[in-house]
């Protein structure tokens, strides 16, 4: 039996940001200083399944969400859903693709449009990718609100009006108007409260079930990605550090980087906290990587030739580490 192509196959993607010259660097004709955002990522996501993306800030997590959707066009490497590449379409090919793929932004406030009514945001992309007719969108709009838990009597409120919770909520329900296959989630609930963050994550996590959807889920919080990912993929710097699945990534870390963020993971029962070293200092400037493995300038199990050896995505079944260092908590082989 064949097994089922991935719904999203990422391959080497890349992406720079060329940055302003200073005035100095001007006169004196130094190259421009360039920013490594994402530096040759792979990774590959089944149907039905959700895969976590988690990492410090800066470490590339947005912007791989943006190369996904094409909203930022990647330098190099290919993204392939469901058997296109999206390097290959324009126009409405493009537009067609995208709407099988829809993103929750991390901020509701700034991604709804202040002077639309929640009827209105929602109705926007049924219009646009041509959903649903003028006469069923009505009725449409209140499905999408019964299905975030939301009632019919927000639809004439403007987002001002709203609470963070509410907000997200109306966002979730924008982003499954145009009926989406894969939903990628960037930071979707790290401007909530506690309690609200609760409530959304249990809303995702319900909405891929009921309604048969992938997701990638993008946040900073490990407790976060450990209640709604199948599958982890750890950044740092631009890349993947370690990849597998949730429960033995975070229980087995084979990366240090991967076992300092756990160690720094509050922990309320004394008994059950790691005593792996914390993470050393701040994460470097994507101006200026480390050579060799670039977490060396923070692990704790550095050694010399960390500074030269830059190590690739290794396997390590039934996850993936870069990491060239034998680790003395590590279990798998």
């Amino acid at each position: 039996m064949t097994a089922e192509a991935p719904m999203l196959e990422v391959t080497g993607l890349v992406k720079h940001f060329d940055l302003r010259r200073s005035l100095g660097g001007t006169l004196s004709r130094n190259p421009a200083p360039r920013l490594t955002a994402v530096d040759g990522v792979s990774f590959s996501l089944a149907r039905n399944r959700t895969l976590g993306i988690v990492g410090e800030s800066g470490s590339g997590k947005t912007t791989l969400a943006r190369c996904l959707t094409r909203l930022v066009e990647p330098d190099g490497g290919s993204v392939v859903f469901d058997g296109t590449d999206l390097a290959s379409l324009e126009g409405r090919e493009l537009q067609r693709v995208r709407r099988r793929i829809q993103v929750v932004f991390q901020d509701p406030f700034t991604s709804l449009n202040p002077r639309m009514t929640v009827g209105a945001a929602l109705a926007e992309p049924l219009r646009v990718h041509g959903v649903a007719s003028r006469k069923e969108s009505p009725a449409r709009v209140a499905e999408l609100l019964d299905l975030v838990g939301l009632g019919a009597t927000v639809i004439r409120r403007f987002p001002r009006e709203l609470s963070g919770g509410q907000r997200q909520r109306v966002a979730i329900a924008r982003s499954l108007a145009p009926q989406p296959e894969l939903l990628i989630a960037d930071e979707a609930v790290s401007a909530l409260d506690v309690s609200i963050q609760a409530q959304i994550l249990n809303l995702l996590v319900d909405l891929t079930d009921r309604l048969g959807l992938t997701m990638i889920f993008i946040s900073h919080q490990l407790s976060v990605i450990a209640s709604v990912a199948d599958t982890v993929a750890v950044m740092y710097l631009g890349r993947i550090v370690e990849s597998g699945p949730v429960g033995l990534v975070f229980t087995d870390p084979q990366h240090p980087y991967t076992a300092a963020l756990l160690a720094a993971n509050p922990e309320p029962i004394p008994e059950r906290r790691r005593r792996q070293p914390a993470i050393r200092g701040d994460i470097p400037s994507p101006l200026e990587i480390p050579s060799g493995c670039r977490f060396r300038t923070r692990c704790a199990y550095v050694q010399e030739r960390c500074a030269e050896v830059d190590p690739p995505a290794a396997e390590v079944a039934p996850g993936h580490s870069a990491c060239c260092v034998v680790l003395p908590f590590a279990g798998r082989s």
